[in-house]
């Protein structure tokens, strides 16, 4: 066989191997979402661009069970009002010799009472005296007209002890969980939290998680400390927890890193997904095909631009113009999303050629051998 023959023979195999199965980090974009185009496609294609993101923002939240908003603080009366469960204790003062109530004393107490679930208590001589709804002052005021109807002289010392819906409890994610009254219906929730021995260090992105009527609100707390208007105000039976952010998104292909990121802040664009994985690889990535891969719940499927047409979807982004830049910057990371960095045809060529001018230097060396 001659040099030549050898040469074509042996360039001619290396070429075939590129373009069958070039070892490579990542897919190329064409790859992934040419399946999208055909005629009977089992996955949607969904360009990012700044006209298409105000539409995909109002598209089902996905991956995580999207809470309640948090909610803006706004303020309360400095004052707590009776509920039911709260312990009242009442002193009649007499100095009446011969009163109806008094055993000898000027100042009778009567037993501890125990709002009842019809918001009454139970007073000797006078009956039920609804109270719940009360500040304690006017709670006084009308146990102590009731008293004055059988002791024309009495005056009334009222002392409300917080019941469970004059409470808050602290499960979980601070110093010391437990109940906590409240001094009023002014009491925010960082001071509750403080009261708890503040949140536990060593949690990884804390969220505050709020149970009220059936309701689950959360937020992030480092949101709280930083906007004084997220500090809301906390309500009898209020139930809390400080939790770990558990959101999580997956960052492949040609970043610098491939790996699982957690939510670093309450919402995360694509640019900032990126950013988290220590950005593109310049040597392999294609700028234009940042893909983010998303799926939804068959009940969040609406045909036509209000929501997904299809289960499974690809974004798709184009970082090499201002359009696409921006478009990254308005598009939100959901948890479990899928972003995948392409790599770029450029790097399969560049192999191909690496390996073409491999192969020539053998074929050189093995002409020289043998001469």
């Amino acid at each position: 066989m001659t040099r030549v023959s050898k040469t074509i023979l042996l360039v001619g195999m290396a070429l075939s191997i590129g373009a069958c199965s070039l070892p490579r980090g990542a897919a190329v974009q064409r790859e992934v979402v040419n399946q999208g185009s055909s005629e009977n496609p089992t996955f949607q294609v969904v360009e990012v661009t700044r006209a298409a993101t105000p539409m995909i923002s109002t598209w089902p939240y996905t991956g995580y069970e999207e809470h309640s908003t948090w909610f803006h603080a706004d303020r309360g009366p400095d004052s707590s009002v009776i509920q039911t469960g709260d312990r009242i204790d009442v002193v009649v003062w007499d100095n009446q010799e011969n009163s109806l109530i008094s055993d000898g004393t000027k100042q009778t107490p009567i037993p501890p009472l125990t709002v009842s679930s019809s918001g009454s208590v139970f007073l000797p001589y006078v009956g039920d005296v609804v109270v719940r709804g009360l500040t304690a002052d006017s709670a006084r005021d009308r146990i102590q007209r009731k008293m004055e109807m059988i002791v024309p002289a009495a005056q009334v010392q009222v002392q409300v002890s917080p019941g469970r819906n004059n409470s808050v409890d602290v499960a979980s994610g601070v110093g010391s969980p437990g109940r906590f009254p409240l001094e009023n219906r002014n009491t925010r929730i960082m001071s509750v939290l403080a009261l708890a021995g503040g949140v536990n260090s060593a949690l990884r992105h804390p969220r505050v998680r709020l149970q009220r009527n059936g309701q689950v609100y959360e937020t992030r707390v480092e949101s709280i400390l930083a906007e004084p208007s997220m500090n809301i105000r906390v309500q009898g039976g209020d139930q809390i927890a400080i939790v770990e952010d558990a959101r999580s998104f997956t960052v492949l292909g040609a970043s610098r890193e491939q790996k699982l990121v957690y939510f670093e802040k309450e919402r995360m664009n694509a640019l900032d997904a990126l950013s988290a994985a220590g950005g593109l690889n310049p040597g392999r990535a294609d700028p234009q095909g940042i893909l983010i891969l998303r799926e939804y719940h068959p009940r969040d499927l609406t045909p036509g631009p209000r929501g997904p047409d299809m289960q499974q979807v690809i974004f798709s982004v184009d970082m090499t113009n201002a359009d696409g830049l921006f478009a990254a910057r308005q598009f939100q990371i959901m948890p479990n999303d899928t972003l995948m960095a392409t790599e770029s045809p450029i790097t399969a060529a560049q192999t191909i050629m690496g390996l073409f001018g491999t192969v020539i230097g053998v074929t050189s060396s093995v002409n020289n051998l043998s001469n």
